[in-house]
């Protein structure tokens, strides 16, 4: 009887041991994991890119999706025209154009040029984390579980020049109403944290 008893109370202290460390460090490891498999839950052909901004920071509107522009902590690209005229990124002195502007748009916009491919893929995180003790006391609405949101951008000319752009954010769990819209920000954690321009 003594055996059965330290064992389930081993048992019983290992299952709080794992639930302390999944509600404490569930962000970490969500984001561990993210590194190796996110699940893709929608893609989509560019249609349309709009500009909305300064030429640094702003949005980028990648169809109706807006992308911040905006964060501190990872790349800080600029948006303008090419000598050409292009509606163009630039990065750490690489440039890739997008394609010629609108003409008719209050803001920078274009649309891929025939024969580019220009995709965005919508991707979470395989775990999601628990938040018990998140509260909200303005509206006493919290959510209680809370998951990575990746928005990547992947556009091929037919030159072989290629452009990713990777976003991160975190999307909340409400109860009776679901997942939330994955745009929550997280100050050194979300926002634009990759891109690369290949000639």
């Amino acid at each position: 009887m003594r055996k059965i008893l330290i064992t389930l109370g081993i048992l019983i202290a290992f299952i709080v041991a794992v639930f302390a460390s999944w509600i404490f460090g569930g962000r970490q490891l969500s984001l561990s994991l993210d590194r190796f498999w996110t699940i893709e839950t929608a893609s989509s052909r560019i249609n349309s890119v709009v500009y909305e901004g300064s030429g640094t920071g702003g949005l980028l509107h990648v169809n109706d999706i807006a992308l911040s522009l905006n964060d501190r902590d990872g790349p800080s690209p600029t948006v303008g025209t090419t000598k050409n005229g292009e509606l163009a990124l630039a990065d750490s002195g690489k440039v890739f154009a997008f394609g010629l502007p609108r003409s008719e748009a209050e803001n920078l916009a274009t649309a891929p040029p025939a024969g580019d491919d220009a995709f965005i893929e919508i991707r979470r995180s395989v775990l999601s984390w628990p938040t018990p003790f998140d509260f909200n006391f303005m509206t006493g609405h919290s959510p209680s579980w809370k998951r990575h949101l990746y928005y990547r951008v992947l556009w091929t000319k037919p030159s072989g020049a290629q452009l990713q752009m990777l976003w991160r954010y975190e999307q909340y769990f409400y109860p009776g109403n679901g997942w939330a819209s994955g745009f929550m920000t997280r100050e050194g954690s979300t926002g634009l944290i990759r891109l690369d321009i290949r000639p």
